[in-house]
């Protein structure tokens, strides 16, 4: 469901070439994503989609001329993207949360792709306290040196988890005792009218169109952000931070 909690390697940001990202995989570089060429097939290729599925690492087949666009290089068409940080399991994440005696409070964003709204979100989770953030596999903002920079460096200490399937993540979550809470404008019911005392996960959406229809129905509540003025709804950054906070005010209430 999601990856395991691996040892960070010193690393530069980006491989170039096929064998130079197989090595780096089999060096057990925290890799962000593989962008191989589109037609491209041989062995080493072969090789190393076969790593990429063995470690759930994203893989994109993109033109030529977007590799091009990111580097002058001989990239031999493949761009290997390795992570600034280390992804870590969710699992233990709760294990320890509840073995230490926490009441976990984890983010799930649903394809948050702009950096600075993750690196917001990431700077407002990690000062919170909030136990971990989740990302999907695939669709998610990069987590390179600009979300690094936009999270002010909170991304060095929040632990982010990766899943390749967010259904299989929110119904583990919610088996741990979670009750998982989306974030949707169109929801009757008020962010501080539910209480937050207990475990709890809260679902973001995309800032085009939302939390995915799925995963609403999957989530136990769905509350929306009280909203008076014109402006149909607030940047997802923003929202998030009224929602982590709305949750560390009512425990600090009791």
């Amino acid at each position: 469901m999601l990856r395991s909690e691996t040892q960070k390697q010193p690393s530069r940001e980006q491989f170039f070439g096929t064998r130079p990202a197989i090595e780096a995989i089999k060096a057990g570089s925290e890799i962000e994503k593989v962008l191989i060429q589109k037609g491209l097939r041989n062995e080493l290729i072969k090789e190393l989609l076969g790593l990429t599925s063995q470690n759930g690492i994203p893989v994109s087949r993109v033109p030529a001329a977007k590799l091009d666009r990111i580097t002058k290089k001989n990239h031999q068409g493949v761009i290997c993207f390795v992570s600034p940080i280390t992804y870590q399991s969710i699992d233990h994440i709760i294990s320890q949360s509840f073995s230490k005696g926490r009441v976990p409070l984890v983010v799930i964003l649903d394809r948050i792709t702009d950096v600075r709204n993750f690196g917001a979100i990431a700077r407002t989770a990690e000062v919170a306290g909030v136990d971990a953030l989740v990302i999907p596999s695939r669709g998610s903002a990069q987590i390179g040196q600009d979300a690094m920079k936009a999270s002010a460096g909170a991304l060095n200490y929040i632990p982010v988890c990766r899943s390749d399937n967010l259904k299989e993540t929110i119904t583990y979550l919610q088996q741990s005792g979670l009750q998982v809470v989306a974030c949707s404008e169109k929801s009757k019911t008020a962010l501080y009218k539910l209480d937050l005392k207990g475990p709890t996960a809260f679902l973001l959406g995309s800032e085009e169109d939302g939390v995915s229809p799925a995963y609403l129905k999957l989530s136990n509540h769905r509350v929306s952000i009280p909203q008076v003025g014109h402006i149909a709804s607030l940047n997802v950054s923003v929202a998030g931070a009224l929602v982590i906070y709305e949750t560390i005010r009512q425990r600090l209430d009791g």
